[in-house]
């Protein structure tokens, strides 16, 4: 059971909240890493399936599209 109030060498009673505990995560998230490879290919597989999607229902290209701005 953790104390949520500290004692100080007065005998003076701090009631404030603790700090939590700092930690720093192992596994980096940026550069050339599993997570970055796995989150880059399905940004690109749902922008695929979206310009398929974009294609269907106007019945043009994406260049033809475009150009119809």
């Amino acid at each position: 059971m953790v104390k949520s109030f500290t004692i100080n060498e007065r005998g003076q009673l701090n009631n404030y909240a603790l700090e939590p505990k700092v930690y720093v995560e192992a596994t980096p998230r940026t550069g050339f890493t599993e997570y970055a490879e796995k989150l880059n290919g399905r940004l690109a597989m749902i922008g695929f399936v979206s310009l398929i999607a974009l294609e269907v229902f106007t019945g043009h290209g994406v260049i033809g599209w475009l150009t119809n701005l």
